[in-house]
């Protein structure tokens, strides 16, 4: 009877799972149909959330398309319509951006404009904005808010987390080092404050991405620049304030928002069958609009932070970019004689310095094999210290102009934690043969001979990584010197001082591959992606072997933790915790929140 009751258990188990794979397979039939398209059709497009760059790698987000949107879907999206006849206009949505960044703002911006410049009518609509939906929403061509919401303009601002009173308290000591005063990632856990140094550098930042954001929004509104600054310093607006200043063109619901716009185009575009949702035209496929064909030029993602072994997912630290997977993409595409051209596309602050020196050593092999076949590196949010390292492999770098970029330095070192247990009445002993073999102990402080050691580990790696940027950048190592010491750059910054090579997005940066490869510029191309997509058959056998668990990680943490209860929790847990023990480490500081 025992047999007989677990061969049914059993048998119902493998019936359940063969009817969740007939389902989730039905469920793809029916959403991976391209949607009918209407003619001078109002294409609704709301943007916002992470804008993670790569696509989902779960079955829920494969199965609903681009309801969990990536950069590149949003961007592709925007490219679409602006060659597809059937799109008449668009109504952007700008619905709240979780990043606490602004390049990827920017590129969608970039598309914006481009779809705009082709001759194609962008409106927006503002149920609420704070001042990165504002920034996006000021390229449309009339802006209309709700009647009810606030335009939160009120300009950039940094918070710093600073833990040296709380490790103190606990009885843990920082034993941490660098190499440039403004490599500030150890400050977190060093300092009860700013210093000097990180202070100066936080500054110029602020002011470079807000020196943008004014800029921007002059340009989208026709003000002057002194105009908006005097308007930013009079924010937030309330709906009436906002729209006799001129920052917006109308209040609106949005259901009445398609009502304006059918008398505003004389009656072409009207509601019901003439919309169609974003998430719908997601499924639209760029070749059936006559894009993604031609020469074939490679994308590789280098998204996270960096790491040894496998790329992959940190509950907390979020993406991690595997150097072992990223040289591997990068060996399969030296290998495939039909690629003209490699763009590397980079949103990392970088990690462990060994790992981004591997990814670094295999896209100069790349680069240097055929002299033919261009190397373009694209920087999203951040292309940092190792993510730097591993970017000047390349000869043409572009960064957005807020992009966060350099930092060429290093740190490394340990919390000790000793004090702690002794607080918990616990005792740490050891028995250790070699001179330096507790160097790595978390029960006591760096011995001298010891600190002698880390410091000159540290500075050796300092010393080659600006030789290696001099020699790519065409300076002095005396000159990356003084650019370098930690310092973190906004891509603008970094192009005034040679560190990059333009400024724009993937779109630029493929534009110069082609460029370079000698392929027309008025040629479309094929673009073969690294990490590719993986196919509705992979992603169902991830769900039952258990490759799906980053993605439940994530969820887990999206429903319980606000983004930045996450970012206090990846501050208090520590930049070490990813990393092999006493492994230098080439990382952007921590900011807390912008």
């Amino acid at each position: 009877m025992a047999r007989r009751g677990i061969a049914v258990v059993f048998t119902l188990l493998g019936a359940a799972v063969v009817l969740s794979i007939v389902a989730m397979f039905l469920i793809y039939l029916l959403v991976g149909r391209e949607p009918p398209v209407p003619s001078n059709a109002l294409l609704t497009l709301r943007v916002g959330g992470d804008l993670a760059e790569v696509a989902p790698g779960d079955i829920v987000g494969f199965l609903r398309g681009v309801r969990t949107p990536s950069l590149r879907s949003v961007v592709d999206t925007l490219r679409k319509a602006r060659v597809d006849p059937r799109i008449g206009a668009i109504l952007l949505k700008p619905t709240g951006f979780d990043s606490p960044y602004w390049a990827k703002i920017q590129e969608i911006r970039d598309a914006v404009l481009d779809l705009k410049n082709a001759g194609k009518p962008v409106y927006a609509f503002l149920e609420a904005a704070s001042a990165r939906e504002y920034y996006l929403a000021a390229t449309a061509d009339k802006v209309f808010l709700m009647p009810t919401a606030t335009l939160d303009l009120t300009g950039v601002a940094t918070y710093e987390l600073f833990l040296r009173g709380t490790l103190d308290k606990v009885g843990a000591f920082p034993d941490m080092h660098h190499i440039g005063e403004y490599k500030t990632a150890i400050n977190t856990f060093t300092e009860k404050g700013y210093t000097k140094e990180h202070k100066e550098m936080d500054e110029a930042l602020s002011r470079g991405v807000f020196d943008q954001l004014v800029r921007g929004i002059a340009d989208g509104r026709g003000k002057s620049e002194a105009e908006v600054r005097n308007l930013i310093d009079d924010g937030p607006f309330l709906p009436e304030n906002a729209l006799r200043t001129g920052l917006v063109d109308d209040l609106a619901y949005e259901d009445q928002v398609v009502d304006k716009l059918r008398v505003l185009k004389g009656g072409a575009v009207t509601s019901g069958t003439r919309q169609i949702d974003g998430d719908d035209y997601g499924r639209v496929s760029p070749g059936s609009v006559g894009l993604n064909r031609g020469p074939r030029i490679a994308v590789i993602y280098i998204v996270g932070t960096i790491a040894s072994g496998k790329s992959g997912f940190d509950p907390v630290n979020g993406a991690v970019a595997g150097s072992e997977t990223i040289t591997e993409y990068i060996r399969q595409v030296r290998h495939d004689g039909a690629v003209r051209a490699i763009v590397i596309r980079i949103d990392s602050p970088g990690g462990s310095a060994n790992a981004s020196d591997a990814v670094w050593r295999e896209l100069t092999i790349a680069k240097t094999e055929r002299a033919d076949r261009p190397l373009v590196v694209s920087m999203s949010d951040l292309a940092a210290s190792g993510g730097y390292l591993a970017a000047v492999a390349a000869p043409t770098i572009v960064a957005q102009p807020a992009t966060y970029t350099g930092s060429i330095g290093i740190f490394g070192g340990k919390i000790v934690t000793g004090g702690v247990y002794q607080k918990l009445g616990a005792r740490i002993e050891s028995t250790s043969i070699g001179k330096n073999a507790e160097m790595d102990s978390p029960a006591h402080n760096f011995s001298p001979s010891e600190l002698k050691k880390l410091k000159e580990e540290l500075q050796s790696f300092y010393d080659q990584f600006v030789e290696r940027v001099a020699k790519a950048r065409k300076m002095t190592p005396e000159k990356i010197d003084t650019l370098a010491r930690g310092r973190v750059w906004t891509g603008q910054q970094a192009l005034e001082n040679g560190l990059v090579d333009a400024v724009g997005g993937i779109d630029r940066a493929v534009a110069l591959a082609k460029e370079r490869a000698k392929i027309p510029a008025e040629s479309d191309v094929e673009l073969m992606l690294f990490p590719p997509r993986k196919t509705f058959y992979e992603l169902v056998a991830d769900q039952f072997t258990g490759g799906g668990e980053s993605a439940i990680a994530e969820a887990w943490l999206s429903a319980r933790l606000t983004r930045d209860e996450r970012e206090i929790l990846r501050l208090m847990r520590g930049p070490l915790v990813m990393f092999r023990r006493g492994e230098p480490l080439a990382l952007l500081p921590f900011s807390f929140v912008r």
